[in-house]
């Protein structure tokens, strides 16, 4: 038995390494789309994700870039046509299964499920991102697995405010003591323990390896599989090789003491 009930999941960076090579090439694609030459090359990109949610992405590049645009245009949907052309373009690679799940992922959620433990995403990313992802990684009928998706701009505020996180656990029924929550970044890990999922396992990519984590307790390379061992960067697993059940029952046991 163990003492948690369910797991809350990120999805750009935790699921499937989305951002450098699927969110970064469909942003140019639409910026090139609509006749702009701004291109966000892999370095700038990374600097970029320091701000959550696409929209607020581009306006944020607008002001750090002093981009102009003209009086006649309606700022806001001129970001929001942006965002739709490049969400357009990040759908028709997902369609074509061109971003995988990331190592470990679909063995954890099969145990989980195996176990009775409940399902849920919290991201800032579109419901449609979400979908599309779960529905061409490879893993028929993996959506309908996650029992809360809660996405896109459906709280007033994004990452590293809670907002998301509160509301998949007010859909879920759940205290936060009752959830382990697993993230890729240090908004996410902020929203995360913001909202009371003090039981927070990181995995880390390439764009947030050298971010920081000193609050998460347990921070790894990735979830491993047998014969891909993780590399734990902070905390302890427990004699586990890989993120299993058993390992996100150690953390939420020393995260909840008295649970």
């Amino acid at each position: 038995m163990y003492g948690f009930k369910a797991i809350l999941f990120d999805v750009d960076g935790t699921l499937a390494d989305t951002e450098r090579d699927g969110h970064r090439p469909a942003f140019n694609a639409a910026f090139a789309e609509a006749g702009l030459d701004w291109v966000w090359d892999v370095e700038r990109y990374g600097e970029l994700l320091a701000v959550t949610g696409g929209k607020e992405r581009i306006r944020y590049f607008m002001e750090s870039d002093g981009i102009r645009l003209d009086p006649a245009l309606d700022p806001e949907a001129f970001v929001g046509g942006l965002h739709r052309a490049k969400t357009r373009q990040y759908v028709s690679m997902l369609q074509t299964g061109a971003i995988p799940l990331r190592p470990g992922v679909l063995r954890l959620l099969h145990e989980a499920r195996a176990a009775g433990i409940r399902l849920a995403i919290a991201t800032t990313t579109t419901p449609e991102n979400v979908t599309e992802l779960l529905d061409h990684c490879g893993e028929p009928g993996l959506r309908d697995w996650f029992e809360v998706i809660a996405a896109g701009d459906v709280v007033p505020a994004k990452k590293p405010a809670p907002d998301i996180f509160r509301l998949a656990l007010a859909e879920l029924g759940l205290d936060a003591r009752e959830c382990v929550a697993v993230e890729d970044s240090d908004n996410g890990a902020r929203a995360a323990l913001a909202a009371g999922l003090k039981a927070l396992l990181v995995t880390v990519n390439d764009y947030t390896a050298a971010q920081d984590f000193a609050a998460a307790p347990l921070v790894v390379d990735r979830l491993g599989d047998p014969g891909q061992p993780v590399r734990v960067l902070s905390g302890a697993l427990g004699g586990s090789p890989f993120v299993d059940l058993a390992a996100l029952d150690r953390l939420h046991r020393l995260a909840h003491p008295a649970a």
